[in-house]
């Protein structure tokens, strides 16, 4: 809704108006790029008017009839630009925004080059947009993409870390959330663990929030926000953990749709890139292999597929792929007879003597084509997603690693050995083992011997890993607290059922021989737990002594004690 506003000169955009839109251009850095794409497609830009959309330092010619719209961060090098385009007089009029807030140094650079460019008059709105995060589902959202390595959990736990990098890192981090709330309209309530990073996330989030409501001029939280009346009586709940809690999960091989296309896959923004395998085909000889097409597919949230299935089990997907794809083709038939009462395929006089009387099978035909040609662009395109999963888990042996993952992190009883798993030739990665022996160590409430150790890391070395990460969670381990009561996963293990018989027949896309068919149990993760804790207000003593702010209240008081005892909704 906030982009939308932006992208209509930020105002909001009138519901029944017919008028065409006013064309205009749209100018984003990288940034903007990566807020705005997950959201809306290049159809609904174009619905909005946006004719053009550029990159800021891209060459761009001038177009001295337009209305330009920029979507930029406040960055040194993006207001240079900025200002040698109102010298260039590129467009008609220039509506600038900010993805966050600018200072006041720089709006005063941009006001001396539009006086010294002529082109005060030209500069119709500055905008602070605070929209500083990308939103990729309706309840998901990241802070960055571009330079996210600077906000990593490796960033923050470097041991050569200097006070000001901290601080930096911080403060991105603050900017991120403190933009999430002023576009959400609400005043969180604070709870973070103690002695973390999270907590100097919270400290700073606190004040800034703080600042903003005193400011009451300025206030970003009253009067016509957006979501001013989402939440008026409810504030949101916001907890702020820190990844050292638990780093068995990141390292964990999955077994669900959007978690595995995202382990296995090059999968950001909600944009999956593939390499087509191209087929077996003999190439002449002597002539140069085929390139690989790279093909690139948006699984979104208009994607009714990926929707239902994102949080399956593999199995479970592919044969809804096959079953989708079954259902389309009885519908085939349908298509071809539509396309000939069309007349798209062969101008045959039969063709023509069936218009008179076929108008109204016409007018169903052209109605129901495209809904139909939709279908089988999103069958097409998760037969080919589902089918790269499937070559990494075939060639990783990915179900066997979930399932030996989820018996040590459940403490069950390990079937085969971890020295056998690790030495396996034929099961995964170098990387895959090093996931799987981390996950082990993490979890087992006594690290193993100083014996058994040399004969793991022999083996992990024979199997070509890089054993960096093992000593970074050696030391870990001897730090945390929490070794002492090793974060607990709930007792369950997957249960493999019988092969699916529909993914088993011949006639299936999908060759499923001999990958184990798992169905997930409820898990609880340790996030899981702590939230639903926070969210009950149950009083546990893994979350007793989590810090609480309000900001809305006079005084920042340290208490870990809730002021307000009800349960939270969001």
């Amino acid at each position: 809704v906030a982009l939308k506003r932006m992208l209509n000169f930020n105002v909001p955009p009138v519901k029944n108006s017919t008028g065409e839109p006013v064309w205009k251009v749209l100018i984003y850095d990288r940034f903007g790029q990566d807020i705005i794409s997950p959201l809306l497609s290049v159809k609904e830009l174009r619905d909005m008017g946006i004719t053009l959309h550029l990159l800021l330092h891209s060459d761009r010619d001038a177009i001295p009839d337009v209305p330009a719209v920029y979507f930029v961060m406040p960055t040194e090098e993006n207001i240079d630009r900025m200002c040698q385009d109102l010298r260039n007089q590129l467009y008609e009029s220039y509506y600038l925004n900010f993805i966050s807030a600018i200072s006041r140094s720089k709006l005063e650079d941009i006001a001396n080059a539009a006086i010294g460019a002529n082109a005060v008059t030209q500069v119709a709105k500055v905008f602070d947009q605070y929209l500083n995060f990308i939103t990729l589902e309706d309840d998901m959202f990241v802070l960055c993409n571009q330079n996210k390595e600077l906000v990593s959990y490796r960033a923050i736990n470097r041991p050569d870390i200097t006070d000001t990098e901290m601080e930096t890192i911080m403060d991105t981090i603050v900017d991120s959330l403190f933009c999430f709330f002023v576009t959400l309209g609400a005043i969180p309530i604070i709870r973070c663990s103690r002695g973390t990073a999270a907590e100097m996330v919270a400290v700073k989030l606190d004040k800034k929030l703080r600042e903003n409501l005193r400011d009451a001029r300025n206030s970003l939280f009253t009067g016509d926000t957006l979501g001013a009346g989402q939440f008026s009586f409810q504030r949101p709940l916001l907890v702020l953990v820190d990844r050292n809690i638990d780093l068995a999960t990141p390292l964990h091989h999955t077994w669900t749709y959007q978690a595995l296309v995202h382990d296995v896959l090059d999968f950001h923004l909600n944009r999956v890139n593939l390499e087509e395998s191209t087929g077996m085909e003999s190439s002449p000889a002597g002539a140069r292999p085929k390139k690989k097409n790279k093909k690139s597919y948006d699984l979104t949230a208009s994607d009714k597929f990926w929707q239902k299935h994102k949080g399956s089990p593999f199995p479970e997907v592919a044969e809804s792929v096959q079953q989708e794809l079954e259902s389309y083709r009885a519908q085939e038939d349908e298509v071809k007879r539509l396309k000939s009462i069309m007349g798209i395929e062969g101008e045959d006089e039969g063709a023509i003597s069936m218009l008179s009387d076929n108008t109204a099978k016409l007018t169903s035909a052209v109605s129901s084509l495209p809904e139909l040609l939709e279908k089988k662009r999103l069958i097409d395109l998760h037969t080919n997603v589902a089918t790269a999963v499937l070559e990494h888990i075939k060639s990783r042996k990915l179900d066997v690693y979930f399932e030996y993952e989820e018996k040590i992190m459940s403490k069950s009883t390990l079937d085969k050995s971890l020295l056998d798993m690790i030495s396996d030739p034929d099961a995964g990665t170098p990387e895959d083992k090093m996931r799987l022996f981390l996950i082990y160590y993490i979890s087992s409430a006594q690290a193993p011997s100083e014996i058994d150790l040399e004969q793991y890391k022999k083996a992990l070395m024979d199997a070509g890993c890089n054993l960096a990460p093992l000593s970074y969670i050696k030391q870990w381990k001897a730090f945390t607290k929490m070794a002492s009561a090793p974060t607990s996963y709930g007792n369950t293990t997957p249960k493999p059922l019988g092969l699916f018989s529909r993914v088993m027949n011949t006639g299936s896309q999908f060759v499923m021989e001999g990958v184990k068919n798992l169905v997930l149990k409820q898990q609880n993760l340790p996030v899981t737990r702590i939230l639903d804790n926070l969210m009950e207000m149950k009083s546990n003593p893994e979350t007793d002594d989590y810090r609480y702010f309000d900001p809305k209240m006079l005084r920042g008081s340290d208490s870990s004690v809730p002021r307000n005892k009800n349960p939270f909704q969001e």
